[in-house]
């Protein structure tokens, strides 16, 4: 990524990068259907598609690449308890507080809101379901 200045509307990368991303996400997916069941790591997969390391971090934060076992390779860590992850930026236990402490947040501000507070019904707590 170029790190030039360039006009936003609240993109973090510049339409010319945006654009590299997309063809070396592409010739990543390629090398990767057409390696299946072969192991590649980072260096592998950089060295075969001439992708940076940096941009195939960049594909795996963003969810569009995945890593089989994350606990083998240290390379993506939930940004906020740092255990390994295969792909996003959080783990799905953070996630789920992080979606759990907005949505608390959200109902707060509603009229006739709980103020934060969990409500239920029959006597049990509020949960989250998936």
């Amino acid at each position: 990524m170029c790190r030039k200045p360039f006009q936003s509307l609240g993109g973090k990368i510049c339409t010319a990068c945006h654009e590299r991303i997309d063809r070396d996400f592409i010739t990543v997916r390629d090398y990767l259907d057409s390696n299946k069941g072969k192991r590649a790591n980072l260096d592998k997969v950089a060295e075969e598609t001439e992708v940076p390391k940096q941009i195939l971090v960049h594909l795996l934060k963003e969810g569009r690449l995945t890593i089989d076992d994350p606990a083998d390779s240290g390379i993506l860590l939930c940004e906020v308890c740092k255990k390994p992850i295969n792909t996003g930026r959080m783990c799905k236990e953070c996630k789920a507080k992080f979606a759990l402490r907005i949505q608390t947040n959200i109902d707060a501000q509603k009229p006739g809101g709980t103020g934060g507070q969990k409500s239920s019904l029959g006597g049990g707590s509020a949960k989250l379901q998936n």
